[in-house]
């Protein structure tokens, strides 16, 4: 089993029919929990990357009817800094 988490910022908040849909989401075998953050509008989905990829746990929320605006990256690449010129 490869445990992956996917987070997604939504735009309208789910309506008590999609909340409703999403619950159901969590019976898909793979999906192993889903967490919503109101506060930030955020949806959080653990699933098992052996019997699912990450665009077909999009799409189920997108049928359940929330409002997906963008995949969050988990994981900030690290800012590269410029060296300094060497002094004269």
């Amino acid at each position: 089993m490869t445990q992956l988490d996917v987070v997604y910022r939504y735009g309208v908040p789910p309506t008590e029919a999609a909340m409703l849909a999403m619950a159901k989401v969590r019976d898909v075998y793979g999906v192993r929990k889903l967490e919503l953050r109101e506060a930030e509008k955020m949806v959080r989905v653990e699933y098992d990357a052996t019997r699912l990829t990450e665009p077909v746990i999009h799409q189920l929320l997108r049928r359940s009817g929330l409002d997906i605006v963008e995949t969050v990256p988990m994981f900030r690449a690290p800012a590269v800094v410029p060296e300094a010129a060497p002094a004269v």
